[in-house]
């Protein structure tokens, strides 16, 4: 994975602009990493390691798990907070799968932005753009955030 340096201190609520970027992260995903995804996990559906499968459920080939794909778009995120627990929320849609070829990897590419701020609660909205090859597989990702206003602890 490469992404943004993180920051020195977490963010704070005052930190934050209206379309500010805050993340951008690659991540490479290879036949091992589903392989120990489903094995963390338990989801050992075969469209996630058997091409014939895949392909006969009408799929490109073997894919890339949801809940992988949507772990691994907050990853960015996480790191610029500092501090996980500061998410509140967490929603995506899952417009495209991910083939993942049999040798080499595909790349996820996620960037986050801040979508929205809300004062009065504290919190950020942060929509996260994740693409593979410029094609988006998640949409309507976003995350809501509480941070701490400026000069408070959080």
């Amino acid at each position: 994975m490469t992404s943004t340096p993180t920051p020195a201190a977490p963010p704070t609520l005052a930190d934050l602009t209206v379309g500010q970027e805050i993340a951008r992260t690659r991540h490479e995903i290879t036949r091992d990493t589903l392989v120990r995804y489903a094995g963390a996990s338990g989801d050992f559906n075969p469209i996630h390691y058997n091409d014939a499968v895949a392909t006969e459920a009408g799929l490109p080939g073997v894919i890339a798990h949801g809940m992988l794909t949507m772990g691994t778009a907050i990853t960015g995120l996480l790191d610029a907070l500092g501090d996980p627990s500061a998410v509140r929320g967490y929603s995506v849609r899952f417009t495209h799968p991910i083939p993942v070829p049999p040798t080499g990897s595909v790349t996820l590419e996620v960037v986050a932005v801040v979508g929205a701020i809300d004062e009065q609660a504290g919190t950020a909205r942060v929509d996260l753009t994740a693409q593979v090859d410029g094609t988006k597989v998640l949409g309507r990702a976003r995350a809501t955030v509480a941070l701490a206003a400026a000069g408070t602890d959080a």
